[in-house]
């Protein structure tokens, strides 16, 4: 198996028939075996019918992943990690912003020798508000992190097999999959992909969302904010100490202004060491990531049978 595509599905009825129709032709061209994995996490549309009705067309390069619940892009991506065969992975989001068809440049620069290609979105079609919050996220990301991708939120990105199996021997239960791999590969690249409008649905990241996701992964990947909270609480506290006794300066460290200050850096400090200690207590509880409800793909054919046949398997 040369090619696995491990794609998400959350409620994405609308736009899974023109992926369906553009995926499969785009994959045919490389000439190559492939193999596609649909995770639908935990969808309340109908994308799991449609998904099956998929499986039931193209078997042979089809499998599909029912979670029985919402349990996150990122752990949707884990599961198709898990039950995937190909020696190179390619990650896709189902709403077709970045196109299948760029999936064959992706290859052609791990051919060069890379094990991780990032992609990097060119000309983006999302609102004006939306790119800037993401360029401020990269930036803050990348000073705290040391991880440098240019283009966190595209998921259009190629992993070799060596990536995929450390990644499925990490036990998070809150992980930015992008970074992971990062940290992991030894020769990693970026390359510019297109990108276009939604073709159907509403994203599924708002603006919470991703604040939420880019904490996470700041949280996840260093303890820089803590580094930091504790030495602007010193530095503080010790200008104060050493300003206290020159009254022409008392205006500028009104000791009311100060102490709110200081009580604000307080409380937020409480709250990020309580951010560490919940992922702590999250981790040492040992709770599944994610459930299986039923697995789709052909059994391999076993030698007395003539003709391969296709089956559901429920794990």
């Amino acid at each position: 198996m040369k090619l696995s595509v491990v794609i998400p599905v959350y409620n994405e009825e609308a736009g899974l028939p023109a992926l369906f129709g553009r995926l499969y032709p785009a994959l045919d061209s490389l000439g190559i075996a492939y193999e596609v994995i649909f995770v639908n996490d935990g969808s309340r549309d109908r994308s799991a019918a449609l998904l099956r009705e998929q499986f039931a067309r193209r078997p042979d390069v089809t499998r599909v992943i029912l979670l029985n619940g919402n349990f996150g892009q990122h752990m949707a991506i884990m599961a198709g990690f898990e039950r995937c065969r190909g020696e190179h992975v390619v990650t896709l989001d189902a709403d077709l912003q970045n196109p299948p068809e760029e999936i064959g440049k992706l290859l052609s620069k791990m051919d060069e020798g890379y094990d991780y290609v990032g992609g990097v979105r060119r000309s983006r079609r999302d609102p004006t508000l939306r790119r800037m919050l993401s360029r401020a996220m990269n930036h803050l990301r990348e000073r705290i992190t040391r991880i440098r991708m240019t283009d966190q939120g595209c998921m259009l990105r190629a992993y070799s097999r060596d990536i995929v199996q450390a990644i499925n021997e990490c036990r998070e239960l809150n992980t930015f999959i992008p970074a992971l791999a990062y940290t992991f590969a030894r020769n990693p690249a970026e390359i510019e992909v297109a990108h276009e409008e939604r073709a159907a649905g509403a994203s599924k990241y708002s603006y919470y969302r991703l604040v939420r996701l880019n904490f996470d992964l700041v949280t996840g990947f260093s303890v820089v904010p803590l580094q930091l909270f504790s030495l602007i609480v010193y530095l503080v506290v010790m200008i104060k100490r050493l300003l206290a006794g020159q009254p022409y300066l008392e205006i500028l460290w009104d000791r009311d202004i100060l102490q709110f200050f200081l009580t604000g850096i307080v409380l937020f400090g409480v709250g990020l060491v309580g951010e560490y200690v919940g992922r702590i207590y999250q981790q040492v509880r040992h709770r599944p990531r994610y459930l299986v409800e039923a697995v789709l793909e052909r059994q391999p054919a076993s030698s007395w049978q003539s003709k391969p046949s296709s089956s559901a398997t429920t794990t």
